[in-house]
């Protein structure tokens, strides 16, 4: 891979047009060569994916912060591969200040294996099988263990005396795929996550007087909730308004849960790549609904567990059926695909399957957003089922880009550019750039501006080729990649192909451009000189990204005119262009303006005539 950026480096710097191939590291191209991954964009014939039955039952009793959990695996091997082998993944152990996972026991196929708890602090472990697990077969794993909740919470942990989040909290099998074999990179802290599709039945046993809220349907309200609890959850299901399942004066007079000495909350999730779960004996409980679907009318279930005191989250319900039904309808413009959505009041600002850990803002737009950006996360990694921990930009780049165009629906125009050329653009695009690494760099090989290469540059190379294709084509060629590869693991060629083959042309050029150059935001205004049709503009692109601008004139009777560039017009050189604006009145001065396409150096993007 190493090799490849610096040629196009090379490319990028020394030459003016160049024939920009997208090329594949080696261990990656073979995926395309084998037939499990096609140039057309689409799964291969031969694709394969793994994936997992979980049934999982855990014992929280806080204030002990011990979490107890027996669960079996059903492991399916879909590979043409034998597996001699398999890689166990203790993400938990990635999080600082955490209790590290014990494993207790483990038989696989009925029988005990070793297992060393002193390598416990890795979040890789490779468990050897006595017989080889063959080509569409199954193994039976049955895992008994325990670790303490960290005290320091962040994406998981003791929120206060009588609240938990758990995310992580089990053993699960790593991905196998057909480009890399084992995922067997470890969890850094920073990065993120890649799992398989699998199936979950989650059963949570906690003292009376706590709640559960979790990934999946509840199964059991009823058993676990007073009457009256089980009715308004009901009618929310159906309720446009917020209606207040359990409030504090519930919680003081002991009528949320049934009041066995333990009760067990089932919750099941089925074809999902993650769980999470929130815990609570005094938080507030909102829950109401929202149309996803116009053409079924499927409702969705929008719910928020949070501290009464935390003035945001009394929004959150009404936050997220806005949200919810705007990206159902608009962009990505695919109807929300689960059942329910829960915004949990934490710590982390961190997505998960159905479920959202988000901090108290004590600014009520911000607290939005920031809502709005976990809940898009719900199509980039989990519908589209992306190596976050490998290519960050491919999940973390799109919830940015629809963070920003749900915020144009939300607060208008003038003050979505604002927010998002002050929150995402404008310290990368006025810092420094000698460093700059291509976007396609995998994020564990970043090495400059980590945060820019998953969140706003890609974010932007995602707006320019909507703003170069048009509304109306850019989503038919988003929706052929999110048709395509829903449900699997694409990655970053399989978002180019699909997105060419929708758009119906060769955008080989302009994803060279955004993702395998060192590129940057920067173009110089060098001349301007008048011609028979109007005038013509000569313009350096001396940041190299290929960019959407206006052409801002002013002429002498005091009237302006702006004059809209697409990036289309670096297709054929991104180092310098000419371009020509009609007009038969007298320029008086020039102004190259990109909006959120912020430039690195603004005082040359101006002309002035003598």
């Amino acid at each position: 891979m190493i090799r490849s950026l610096i040629i196009a480096a090379s490319l990028f710097l020394g030459l003016r047009s160049v024939a920009q191939t997208l090329t594949i590291p080696a261990e990656i191209q073979k995926a395309y060569t084998n037939g499990t991954r096609s140039l057309n964009g689409k799964p291969g014939k031969k694709y394969w994916q793994n994936h997992g039955r979980y049934i999982i039952n855990l014992t929280v009793m806080p204030p002990d912060s011990t979490i107890k959990g027996v669960e079996q695996i059903v492991y399916f091997n879909e590979s043409p591969d034998t597996l001699k082998s398999l890689n166990m993944k203790l993400i938990v152990n990635a999080q600082r200040n955490g209790g590290v996972m014990k494993i207790d026991e483990i038989l696989i196929s009925e029988k005990k294996v070793d297992w060393d708890n002193s390598k416990a602090s890795k979040t890789n472990h490779m468990v050897d099988l006595a017989k080889p697990l063959l080509p569409h077969d199954s193994v039976k794993l049955i895992i008994t263990w325990h670790f303490d909740l960290s005290r320091d919470p962040d994406r998981y942990g003791i929120i206060d005396p009588g609240t938990f989040y758990l995310a992580y909290f089990y053993p699960r099998v790593a991905v196998y795929d057909d480009y890399k074999g084992w995922d067997t990179q470890p969890h850094l802290g920073h990065l993120e996550f890649y799992n398989d599709f699998n199936d979950y039945t989650v059963n949570v046993t906690v003292p009376a007087n706590f709640m559960v809220w979790a990934t999946g349907t509840l199964q059991n309200p009823t058993e676990v909730l007073q009457p009256a609890i089980a009715e308004r959850l009901q009618q929310s299901m159906t309720s446009d308004s917020t209606i207040h399942v359990a409030a504090k004066e519930d919680w003081s007079n002991k009528k949320v849960t049934a009041q066995n000495a333990t009760n067990t909350w089932k919750w099941v999730a089925g074809n999902i790549s993650d769980v999470a779960i929130g815990i609570s004996d005094h938080y507030d409980w909102d829950a109401g609904s929202v149309v996803v679907d116009n053409k079924t009318k499927r409702r969705v279930s929008m719910q928020a567990a949070y501290a009464d005191s935390a003035a945001d989250f009394h929004h959150s319900v009404q936050f997220g059926r806005n949200s919810l039904a705007w990206f159902s309808n608009n962009w990505p413009g695919i109807p929300y695909p689960y059942s329910k959505s829960n915004a949990f009041q934490g710590f982390a600002d961190m997505e998960y399957p159905m479920m959202m850990n988000d901090s108290h803002m004590p600014d009520l737009g911000f607290a939005q957003l920031v809502q709005d950006h976990e809940q898009a996360h719900t199509y980039f990694p989990f519908y589209m089922g992306t190596n976050e921990s490998y290519y960050a930009f491919m999940d973390e780049g799109w919830a940015t880009t629809f963070e920003y165009l749900i915020g144009i629906a939300e607060k208008g125009q003038k003050a979505a550019d604002e927010f998002y050329k002050s929150f995402r653009v404008v310290r990368w695009t006025r810092g420094p750039h000698a460093k700059e690494n291509p976007i396609i760099t995998p994020s564990p090989d970043v090495t400059f501006g980590g945060g820019n290469n998953a969140y706003g540059k890609p974010s932007l190379s995602y707006l320019a080729l909507k703003d170069l294709l048009g509304d109306k084509v850019f989503k038919k060629a988003l929706h052929n990649y999110m048709n395509n590869w829903n449900g699997k693991h694409p990655i970053p060629w399989d978002y180019f192909y699909s997105m060419q083959k929708g758009a119906k042309r060769n955008l080989d050029w302009f994803f060279y451009n955004w993702f395998y150059t060192p590129g940057y935001i920067d173009l110089a205004l060098t001349n301007v000189e008048k011609n028979t049709k109007g005038y013509t503009l000569n313009i350096k692109n001396i940041g190299g990204f290929a960019v959407p601008f206006e052409v801002l004139a002013t002429y002498d009777d005091g009237s302006t005119e702006s004059f809209h560039q697409t990036p289309i017009v670096w297709e054929n050189n991104q180092k310098e262009i000419a371009i020509n604006i009609k007009t038969g009145k007298t320029v008086k001065s020039v102004k190259l303006e990109g909006g959120i396409f912020m430039d690195a150096i603004e005082k040359d993007n101006k002309w002035t005539a003598n």
